[in-house]
């Protein structure tokens, strides 16, 4: 369930960040909230994300993929230039997450502890 929140969150940072540039400084109504009220839904999804997954996995994800996906609508939808050096950058930062993620028990969860004769709470 974790990842099906974190992809929504992704996808609602990534809409409020190409808001930001329609909302022209805050000064057009409808890309304002779009930015304000994608940037609070995100956040919220991503806070119950962290319920279960550690924060630095998350946010590296979250950030990542939001970067990437927004590299992307820049270049596509307002005809951004992108460089070999900037894509370069892209590969990297997707790196950075697939290694990360590679990295075994950085992400997985502790062992609860047994308790003990006399732990118990009345």
């Amino acid at each position: 369930m974790h990842w099906l929140l974190l992809s929504f969150a992704i996808m609602l940072e990534v809409f409020a960040t190409s808001m930001l540039k329609l909302s022209e400084g805050f000064t057009k109504l409808w890309p304002t909230v779009g930015v304000i009220g994608g940037y609070a839904l995100s956040f919220y999804l991503l806070s119950h994300v962290l319920k279960t997954m550690p924060v630095g996995m998350a946010y590296a994800i979250w950030s990542a993929a939001g970067t990437v996906l927004v590299v992307g609508i820049g270049f596509v939808a307002y005809h951004e230039r992108l460089t070999p050096v900037q894509l370069i950058g892209v590969v990297l930062t997707i790196a950075d997450v697939v290694m990360l993620n590679l990295g075994g028990s950085a992400h997985a969860a502790p062992e609860p502890a047994e308790p003990t004769v006399g732990s118990e709470i009345y």
